[in-house]
């Protein structure tokens, strides 16, 4: 049986939501979804149908991404789900491909996602191409190394969230481009960020943030909530949860974790997502006192491997023959060359023998500068034909800082 799929229209937001939230276990308070309803692009929506009946859905935030060497158009898949009583009936597979279509069909060379179950999004070419860290750090413990940066210009001002907004997104404008996978915010997503209702604290407090500055304007804010308590001996245990932390440079980065890290009535500071390689690292003397947990960020899919690759910067010269394997965009299964340096990128259609067989996945999981090649090419799950191709398309697409998004979209 086949379902039509067709954009929905603003009139039934009130159904498409209705799957979303029977799809991910979710009651919404109204207010919140008339939030996710200003975000959503219409145009950019899929429904499938049995009758009148939304049974599945996905859309896309359009943005500009930030990749190896700049920023650049980026479909942001979101709000993927199917009614419980239409699983496995091809469904979900009909979206994801009218959907890639669609991508492609506007121009847009990447998609990417953040995957509510990564088990899935593999079979339709997305890789996971970024990783994040949970931080729970003891307070007592959390001193930093002795030379760690200092600027006397630099000072710290209290603010209100959504007083201090433009100073936020002018700070967040500065440094977007500075690390892969980090991505433009709309409007809409900067009145999520800074929602304050009592559903949106969860019991944590309101929202608070400090920003560092000196005369010459802000340069880094930190946002979070304090959920206060109290131990059995009288004792401050309040938890401090950061919400984000970003910074222009190293001096005001380490002043904003200080005064996070040195809050008072608060004796542990929760973040549940850092980039794998947060500066913060370097700063605290005893690293063990971060308790750090690994967990997939977020994951990319290259809709034309040809203009993608060419979209990007390379960290090393690299020249090889790539097989690359595509059920989900058949345009892309053929053999590649990519040809790059530190200068620019060429990828060809060639019937060279391949250096690398792969799937589209493994491609975007490479894409940001970090990804699972070697980990793949170690388990067997590509085919290396010429010995030492892995390791040179790895090191070529490899870049520092690690990618990260750091916001689910």
């Amino acid at each position: 049986m086949t379902y039509p799929i067709r954009p929905v229209a603003e009139a039934e937001w009130s159904a498409f939501g209705d799957v979303l939230a029977e799809g991910f276990a979710w009651t919404p308070h109204p207010v919140q979804s008339e939030r996710y309803k200003r975000e959503t692009e219409f145009d950019r929506t899929l429904a499938a149908f049995d009758g009148d009946t939304i049974v599945g859905c996905t859309a896309i935030f359009s943005f500009r991404m930030t990749v190896p060497g700049g920023p650049i158009p980026v479909a942001g898949v979101t709000a993927v789900s199917v009614l419980p009583s239409h699983r496995r009936r091809g469904v979900l597979s009909a979206l994801m491909r009218r959907q890639l279509t669609d991508i492609r069909e506007r121009g847009e060379a990447v998609a990417a996602l953040y995957a509510s179950e990564t088990p899935i999004y593999g079979r339709f070419g997305y890789g996971r191409a970024a990783g994040q860290m949970a931080l729970t750090i003891d307070k007592r413990g959390a001193a930093f190394v002795r030379d760690a940066p200092v600027d006397p210009a630099l000072r710290l001002r209290v603010a209100k969230p959504a007083e201090a907004r433009a100073d936020f997104e002018r700070l967040f404008a500065a440094v977007v481009t500075r690390r892969p996978g980090l991505y433009e915010r709309k409007p809409a997503f900067w009145d999520n960020i800074l929602a304050d209702e009592e559903f949106d604290q969860r019991g944590a407090g309101v929202l608070r943030s400090v920003i560092a500055e000196d005369d010459q304007g802000v340069r880094g804010y930190a946002l979070f909530r304090i959920k206060p308590d109290w131990d059995a001996d009288g004792m401050p245990a309040g938890e401090l949860r950061l919400n984000e932390l970003f910074a222009a440079d190293p001096a005001a980065y380490a002043l904003l974790w200080r005064s996070v890290l040195d809050r008072d009535l608060v004796s542990k500071i929760v973040s549940h997502a850092r980039p794998v390689d947060d500066p913060l690292f370097a700063l605290v003397a005893d690293q063990r006192q971060l308790r750090a947990r690994w967990s997939d960020d977020v994951w990319v899919r290259l809709v034309e491997v040809d203009r993608a690759l060419t979209s990007r910067s390379y960290a090393a010269p690299v020249d090889v023959v790539l097989a690359v394997q595509d059920e989900a965009c058949p345009w892309n299964s053929r053999r590649w060359r990519l040809s790059a340096d530190t200068t620019g990128a060429e990828c060809k259609p060639v019937d060279d023998e391949p250096d690398i067989t792969l799937k589209a996945a493994s491609l975007g999981s490479a894409y940001l500068g970090d990804g699972t090649l070697i980990e793949e090419h170690g388990a067997g799950l590509l085919g290396e034909h010429t010995p030492g191709a892995v390791r040179a398309l790895n090191t070529a697409m490899s870049w520092s800082p690690k990618p990260w998004a750091g916001l689910v979209f």
